[in-house]
């Protein structure tokens, strides 16, 4: 195949468009850039020579690399200067009468052979490209800001895009140093189809006032490692860009999920629209600053005072207890770790100890360290033994049958003022609560797996649960140098309640053929910068235990698109249930 593509014109010189002129560029291609206006495209030469100057400094080129990049940039007001491109690309603003315009004057102008691809994150390609006398030479082009960093691109196809011209911008694209990933002309495409539906349960959750901006965030990056918050993102994007991605998306799927949160139209009306304005739903130091500003709390009462707590009692003798135990007794404190045997109890110390050693191993605890935390621990195989512990905290089986009985027996032998809590992904803290005679005394404590490396704790209060044991586990996660999150007492909490909904928005894309797990993981890996792909997540959660969570969001808030995927309901049907079995969304078996 030759070179696809060696002149290229960019229509729209905003930020989108001067980093896709520049990447084009460095490729050797030739630019013609258009702007509305001389004084505009003026700017736009600035704008595009202050960030190669900017690129250079950064070391991501030589001044020798930019003075021949620059010189094959050219900038104008007009344009017919189009004609002369192999392929068109549009960043105009975000308004489909306005790209349509755009698109028939293109049309008229340019040659029969010439593509025009829109650079549009929302809206349908296929209305753009009808405004034309070539539909099959029309498809998307979706870049990622910052373009020079950024590198997917999402090739959208409509169904009267020719294969040959999608395949022609797949290898451009290629030739940029970027991954293109295909996807069809749905509203979001993959990533934002994804990532938009993620954003609005956020905004929505916020608006609710079920938990801070700050919690929100915090418990997003800490607990799945994303790189921003959803809130701080939503500002990054700009209020209004993703109320108008979500009215397409609602538009078309007609799922309440999609529809805006009415805080994003409340935002928009007030002109709070994000970074850009200088406020949205974080207020900042300047229009298009990234530092926030911090706000005083308006009439926030004093916290209570916390319950001493010296010693601390953790039931159960899998991973997550034998990781919370090792976080208690690396902060100094007596644990006592609780099996329904000795022997268990025993084999849940050795499994500590190797943990301890692995930390030494790796530079991260000294040997006296070890030795003083390992020392703090004492295994039983009685639970009659934590009648003197001031706290005790829950890890055993995620059923609730169990837990209720724990929580019974627990009751009866722990001293009063004891805090009993229970470290529950997804189950009612509530109906732990009630299996006692001091519903009052009971928390949630939602540690990550693993426990000793996972900063965020879910500090969930019931209706009940009294504010001096909130402000005891807020006092311990600081204690133990967790980062606690405050929430109430519903299904998933924060983390769960955002994330497996995405998941499960995944998995119905891939039942419904529109993009493959592959393309899907490596959209949401270099277009969001996660850690892993949906799939990839899947597979190391557990498919059981990710249906699990799907069912008790669907049974609490009882939306029709909480639903868990039917393919996600035979794959564990199925017995493949991820990594532990070897099989889930991808053959783990053969690799």
């Amino acid at each position: 195949m030759e070179r696809p593509f060696p002149t290229v014109a960019v229509v729209g010189l905003g930020t989108m468009g001067a980093g896709i002129a520049v990447a084009v560029a460095r490729s050797g291609r030739r630019v013609i850039g258009i702007e509305a206006g001389p004084d505009a495209a003026a700017r736009a030469l600035a704008r595009i020579e202050e960030a190669t100057a900017h690129a250079v400094q950064r070391e991501r080129f030589t001044a020798e690399e930019r003075t021949a990049l620059l010189a094959l940039i050219e900038v104008g007001d007009r344009l017919d200067a189009a004609a002369a491109a192999d392929l068109v690309i549009e960043e105009v603003p975000e308004q489909l009468e306005l790209k349509r315009e755009v698109f028939a004057e293109l049309d008229r102008i340019c040659p029969p052979e010439t593509v025009l691809a829109t650079g549009t994150t929302a809206l349908s390609v296929t209305r753009i490209a009808a405004a034309t006398a070539r539909p099959e030479r029309v498809l998307g082009l979706h870049f990622f800001n910052p373009v020079h960093s950024m590198k997917l691109v999402e090739v959208v196809r409509t169904v009267l895009t020719s294969p040959q011209t999608a395949a022609q911008a797949a290898e451009f694209a290629r030739e940029l140093g970027k991954e293109p990933v295909a996807a069809g002309d749905r509203a979001g495409f993959v990533v934002n189809g994804l990532l938009f539906a993620y954003l609005n349960q956020a905004a929505a959750m916020y608006e609710s006032k079920y938990a801070t901006r700050e919690d929100i965030d915090a418990a997003m990056r800490l607990g799945c490692g994303l790189p921003m918050g959803p809130l701080a993102l939503l500002d990054l994007i700009g209020v209004d860009t993703a109320r108008t991605v979500l009215e397409a998306m609602y538009e078309q799927s007609r799922d309440r999920l999609h529809a805006p949160a009415p805080i994003l139209g409340q935002l928009v009306a007030a002109g709070l629209l994000g970074r850009k304005s200088g406020r949205g739903f974080y207020t900042y130091e300047a229009p298009g600053s990234s530092k926030v500003v911090a706000e005083a709390a308006v009439g926030a009462a004093p916290a209570p005072a916390g319950r001493e707590v010296r010693s601390i009692g953790v039931c159960g003798s899998g991973t997550m207890a034998t990781g919370i135990a090792e976080v208690f007794a690396k902060a100094g404190y007596r644990v006592l770790l609780a099996a329904r045997s000795q022997d268990k109890a025993d084999r849940a110390k050795a499994q500590l100890a190797r943990s301890l050693e692995r930390s030494v191993a790796k530079g991260r605890l000294s040997e006296a360290q070890r030795e003083a935390a390992l020392a703090l621990v004492a295994p039983t195989g009685s639970y009659a033994e934590l009648a003197e512990v001031d706290l005790v905290v829950e890890a055993v089986a995620e059923d609730l049958a169990v837990k209720r009985e724990l929580f019974a027996t627990l009751d009866k032998i722990c001293k009063p003022g004891a805090v009993l809590a229970t470290t529950t992904s997804s189950l009612p803290v509530i109906s732990c609560a009630t299996a006692t005679s001091r519903p009052q005394d009971v928390i949630g404590m939602h540690f990550f797996n693993p426990a000793p490396a996972m900063k965020l704790v879910e500090v969930v209060s019931t209706v009940l649960t009294s504010a001096d044991v909130t402000a005891t586990v807020l006092g311990l996660c600081t204690a133990v140098r967790k980062h606690a999150v405050e929430c109430g007492d519903r299904a998933g909490f924060i983390v769960n309640a955002l994330l497996f909904p995405y998941l499960n928005d995944a998995v119905r894309m891939l039942q419904e053929h529109y993009a493959t797990v592959d393309d899907i993981d490596t959209a949401m890996k270099l277009g969001c910068g996660y850690p892993m792909g949906p799939f990839e997540l899947l597979d190391v959660v557990g498919l059981d235990v990710s249906l699990t969570i799907e069912k008790v969001l669907h049974q609490e808030f009882r939306e029709p698109g909480l639903a868990a995927a039917p393919l996600l309901e035979h794959l564990v049907a199925a017995g493949c249930l991820g990594r532990k079995t070897g099989r889930g969304f991808r053959d783990h078996a053969r690799r």
